[in-house]
C-alpha cells in the first residue's frame, strides 16, 4: 500500500515537472519566435527596391536576441489601462527612417538590459489624411478603432499630424499621429517620453550614417529608456519621470 502511494506521488511530481518544462519552453520559445519573426521581417527586405519611392532599402542586420514582442494597438491600450510600465516601438519593416535607427535601438536595449520592447506595426492601422485640390483635408484611409483610441491615450507625447498642400505649405489637421519610428515609454500607464532616434544630421533616410549619427541615435534612445526606471521606478504627475 505504501509503495502504491509512493508511486502515485512520484507520478504526480513527474506530471508537474513535465508541465513546468512545457510551460517554460513555451514562454522561452514564444519570445524567441517573436525575435526571429522581427529579424526575418526586417532583414528580408535588405537590398530590395522600395516601390513607393524607387529607392534601394537599407541593408541592416538584426540581432537574433532582439527584445521585440509583437503587439496590436488593442494590446497596448490594455497595458496602458492596466497602468503597466513598458516601452513600445511603432514602425514597419520598409520604413526607411525606421531602418536607419533600429540597429541602435537593439544595441541600447541589450546594453541597458531592457529585455522586452513591444512592437506595433503601424503601416496599415493608421488613419491617413491628405489635402485635396481645393485645399480641404480629406481622409483617404480609415484606420482601426484601436488606433484612434491609442492616439488619444498617447496624446500628450505624440506629434501633430501636419500635411503639405500643393504649394508645399504646412497644413494643420488638428489631430495627433503615431509616426514611424516612434519609441514611446509608458510608466504606470502614463506616457512620459517619445523618441524617434533620428539624428539631426540625417537629412535623407537612405544616406550613409556616420559614427556620430549612430552615437546620437544611441544616446537619444538611451535617454528615453532611462525613464523606464526614473525616480526609483515611481513616475507620476507630481514626481515626473
Amino acid at each position: 500500500m505504501k509503495n502504491k502511494k509512493k508511486n502515485v506521488i512520484v507520478l504526480i511530481i513527474g506530471v508537474v515537472l513535465v508541465a513546468l518544462l512545457v510551460l517554460g519552453g513555451f514562454l522561452i520559445f514564444g519570445k524567441k519566435s517573436d525575435a526571429a519573426r522581427f529579424k526575418e521581417e526586417y532583414e528580408s527586405l535588405n537590398g530590395v527596391v522600395r516601390e513607393k519611392d524607387k529607392q534601394t532599402i537599407r541593408t541592416i542586420n538584426i540581432d537574433k536576441d532582439n527584445p521585440f514582442i509583437f503587439q496590436s494597438a488593442n494590446d497596448i491600450i490594455d497595458r496602458i489601462k492596466n497602468k503597466e510600465t513598458f516601452a513600445v516601438y511603432f514602425g514597419f519593416a520598409d520604413c526607411p527612417w525606421c531602418r536607419s535607427v533600429i540597429p541602435s535601438l537593439v544595441d541600447v536595449s541589450k546594453d541597458m538590459n531592457v529585455g522586452v520592447i513591444y512592437y506595433v506595426d503601424v503601416k496599415n492601422i493608421r488613419d491617413t489624411l491628405e489635402v485635396d485640390e481645393e485645399g480641404k483635408i480629406v481622409t483617404t484611409f480609415e484606420g482601426g478603432e484601436g488606433y484612434r483610441e491609442l492616439v488619444e491615450l498617447l496624446d500628450n507625447v505624440l506629434s501633430d499630424y501636419t500635411l503639405k498642400d500643393k504649394d508645399g505649405e504646412n497644413v494643420e489637421t488638428g489631430k495627433k499621429r503615431i509616426y514611424a519610428p516612434n519609441l514611446v515609454v509608458v510608466t504606470h500607464g502614463m506616457p512620459v517620453a517619445l523618441e524617434t532616434g533620428i539624428s539631426e544630421s540625417e537629412t535623407n533616410a537612405y544616406m550613409d550614417l556616420t559614427d556620430e549619427m549612430k552615437d546620437e541615435t544611441y544616446n537619444a534612445f538611451k535617454n528615453a529608456l532611462d525613464k523606464l526606471s526614473g525616480n526609483g521606478g515611481v513616475c507620476g504627475p507630481e514626481t515626473g519621470c
